[in-house]
């Protein structure tokens, strides 16, 4: 992890053991957590146009960057008691789509690119 998600993973990692809350933080939980703080984010953007979603007022945006923040914490304590890099991870799913989405032949297009085969090439 980053210097910077690695401190802020040591952060939660104290948050929850002085709560004695690293019984409840077992990975399925942590993954429902998250889902259901996704929902509440979702929720946010659920009756909101194209052009609302992309400027929103003030007091939305507030709302939605604290619903962002408890994903990026349960995200990130899960991810810290997997022993997963988040950042590792995200960039070798990058790679993994750069491979997949040729620019040549998905530029502006929303279609969906078969999954890579098992030696991750492609062509």
């Amino acid at each position: 992890m980053t210097t910077e998600l690695a401190r802020h993973a040591a952060r939660l990692r104290e948050f929850a053991r002085v709560r004695d809350w690293e019984q409840f933080h077992t990975p399925k939980n942590l993954a429902m957590a998250l889902a259901g703080e996704v929902g509440e984010l979702v929720a946010e953007f659920q009756w909101l146009t194209a052009e609302e979603s992309a400027a929103p007022d003030p007091e939305t945006l507030a709302r939605i960057t604290s619903e962002l923040g408890d994903v990026t914490n349960y995200l990130v304590r899960l991810a810290d008691l997997l022993g997963v890099d988040l950042v590792a991870s995200a960039g070798a799913k990058l790679d993994d789509n750069e491979r997949r989405y040729a620019p040549e032949l998905y530029r502006g297009s929303a279609r969906k690119a078969p999954p890579l085969p098992p030696d991750g090439r492609t062509g």
